[in-house]
């Protein structure tokens, strides 16, 4: 799709294809890597390309799971805080981390498809938010986790 044709998509086809893309290219930074390059720590942080990709899990759940579905993270056996969503266990390798992604992911297609952007949703612990919010709220984290799994896995290549 040229970049004409999506300026004449509406604002939700828009927000969809940009979350779709960086839950793509978050996927695309592990391909080709050996197990033990992903959980190469780089930096002083628990932040690893592993990791990321379960810390982006675990955060779409929150958002379209906790906050959509008003299931609290107990209820849906989620860690507390987003410090520890970046911890991986040695049952976590590429293949089970990525089946847990596209999950949640199909989950959050799911619990979006019949809403729309004005829809109010009453599962977020500060107040009530609008479904626009939580979408421009998981769009700016698949963001800023994109640009930092792109980095970690430069520095895993050029090792």
């Amino acid at each position: 799709m040229g970049s004409f044709e999506v300026l004449l998509d509406d604002e939700r086809t828009q927000l969809d294809a940009f979350v779709e893309e960086h839950r793509s290219a978050i996927e695309a930074t592990l391909d080709g890597l050996t197990e033990e390059q992903v959980r190469r720590r780089l930096v002083p942080s628990a932040t690893t390309l592993l990791g990321l990709l379960k810390h982006l899990t675990w955060m779409q759940r929150v958002w379209f799971e906790e906050c959509l579905g008003g299931k609290s993270r107990r209820e849906l056996g989620l860690v507390q805080t987003p410090n520890d969503s970046f911890q991986l266990t040695d049952d976590d390798t590429i293949a089970s981390v990525t089946a847990a992604h596209r999950k949640a992911c199909a989950t959050a297609r799911s619990a979006v498809a019949d809403l729309a952007l004005d829809a109010v949703v009453t599962g977020h612990p500060r107040g009530p938010r609008t479904l626009r919010w939580v979408y421009l709220q998981v769009l700016r984290e698949l963001a800023q986790h994109r640009g930092h799994a792109d980095i970690l896995r430069e520095q895993v290549l050029a090792e």
